[in-house]
């Protein structure tokens, strides 16, 4: 039972995805709350290995701490890439697809497994 509420639950965010229009990093700002696919250029890419969580952030659009958008990786998810996301998609055109929220007014995505980004 406990497998097929989780093949339900990827079924569903697969189907989510699909359906998700593509909003640039710029207008990301203007859908917090809202899951969607925000697309952009990875502009610095740094993984804080000494902060608290260990995140990694792919900036989009230009360079930290202007950034237009931010994707967070915890390090705890880390071990779901294998490439580190900071060599992998630094300089690269990609899109992400997750909830949109803020942290100190700057919008993000949190992102936990690899099939969240597309090239």
């Amino acid at each position: 039972m406990k497998s097929l509420c989780v093949l339900g639950a990827l079924m569903f965010a697969l189907s989510a995805a699909a359906q998700t229009s593509r909003i640039p990093a710029r207008e990301a700002s203007n859908h917090i709350g809202e899951f969607a696919t925000v697309c952009g250029t990875v502009e610095t890419a740094h993984f804080a290995y000494r902060s608290k969580g260990q995140p990694t952030f792919l900036d989009f659009d230009a360079p930290y701490p202007n950034e237009d958008f931010s994707v967070v990786i915890w390090g705890s998810d880390r071990t779901n890439f294998s490439i580190r996301p900071e060599v992998a998609y630094r300089d690269k055109a990609i899109c992400v697809t997750g909830q949109i929220s803020t942290y100190r007014g700057a919008p993000q995505v949190i992102v936990r497994e690899p099939n969240q980004i597309e090239r």
